[in-house]
């Protein structure tokens, strides 16, 4: 594997569409605004693709843990940017500081943990699960 630079940034854009609103899967009683744990896969995609370059065939990098606040609502047809900036690599884990805007405005920060892995060794874990 390529070392993981601290500093190593990626970006991932979603077209906010109504399946991407609280009122959806949440309390219908919301006006139409972007979801938070959607906002959060936006920044969880811009971590793995500021790594993605990084990795071996058959690596990933799965989340596991996220801290995050949500600033600012986001109608149904905007486009919302998750940006993504490595702060530490520690082995297999690593950090970093997440942000989404819509407009120019930042609506979400926080930071983010991602675990290397190795994908088959994953699905034998998963499967043990089952058997």
């Amino acid at each position: 594997m390529k070392e993981i630079p601290v500093g190593a940034r990626g970006r991932f854009d979603l077209v906010v569409a109504t399946e991407h609103l609280a009122n959806r899967f949440k309390d219908q009683m919301l006006p139409p605004v972007l979801a938070t744990p959607v906002m959060i896969m936006i920044m969880e995609n811009a971590a793995l693709n500021a790594i993605k370059p990084y990795l071996e065939p058959g690596k990933t990098a799965l989340g596991t843990r996220i801290d995050v606040v949500h600033l600012a609502p986001t109608p149904a047809g905007r486009t919302v940017t998750g940006e993504a900036e490595v702060t530490r690599v520690d082995g297999r884990r690593i950090e970093f500081v997440v942000r989404a805007i819509d407009a120019g405005e930042e609506i979400g920060r926080g930071t983010h943990e991602r675990m290397l892995i190795d994908v088959a060794k994953f699905q034998d874990r998963l499967n043990a699960k089952f058997a």
